[in-house]
Formats: C-alpha cells, sequence, structure tokens
C-alpha cells in the first residue's frame, strides 16, 4: 500500500501564492504518476496536474496553465505543487493522486485533501 500525505494549504488572497507538498511513504516504487485533483463545493473533482515517475513529463489542466507549477523530489518522495496568481475560483480541497499502474488514469492512491481558500 501507498500512503500519501497533503501539507500547504491555507488562506491566502487573490494574487498570492500557495505551495502544497504531498509526502508518500509505503510502496511507492508500485506508483507512476502522481498528481494533483481539486474538489471545489457542489462540484465534481477535477484534474489540476500530474507529472511523470521521471518528472520529465508534466500536464495541466487548461484553468492553470501558466500559473501553477507541478515538481517531484523522487529522494524524498514527495511531489509539489506551486500556486501563484491565485484567484478565487482555485478555492477547493486539494487532493494528492498516484497512478498504481502504467496505464493512465488508474488514480489509486489518494490523500485525505488540503484546504485551499482564496479570498478576493
Amino acid at each position: 500500500q501507498v500512503q500519501l500525505v497533503e501539507s500547504g494549504g491555507g488562506l491566502v488572497q487573490a494574487g498570492g501564492s500557495l505551495r502544497l507538498s504531498c509526502a508518500a511513504s509505503g510502496r511507492t516504487g508500485g506508483t507512476y504518476r502522481m498528481g494533483w485533483f481539486r474538489q471545489a463545493p457542489g462540484k465534481e473533482r477535477e484534474f489540476v496536474a500530474a507529472i511523470s515517475r521521471s518528472g520529465i513529463t508534466t500536464s495541466y489542466a487548461d484553468s492553470v496553465k501558466g500559473r501553477f507549477a507541478i515538481s517531484r523530489d523522487n529522494a524524498k518522495n514527495t511531489v509539489y505543487l506551486q500556486m501563484n496568481s491565485l484567484k478565487p475560483e482555485d478555492t477547493a480541497v486539494y487532493y494528492c493522486g498516484a497512478e498504481s499502474t502504467p496505464v493512465t488514469g488508474t488514480w489509486n492512491y489518494w490523500g485525505q485533501g488540503t484546504q485551499v481558500t482564496v479570498s478576493s
């Protein structure tokens, strides 16, 4: 099993920045891409960003391109999400996920989530 623990959420004013961290433990050798998703009240969970196992390939939702950056430190088993130019619509619970197979979309490991609130 793999455990994911997020940290770094909080309250920030519009235009501000936050950096989220996701620490992985357990059988991390059995994970592939890692990523961030978010869920706002009354909405479904949506994809935010993902990064390959090597850290070379990244992908982003259109809504965060140019503002958010995902990175990973494999020596620390940690994934980061640097969020800049935050907007009120970025307010959500942010979840860290990890794929359990090489097949895209097998997000079977999840953290407990961290709240991000952006005030206008």
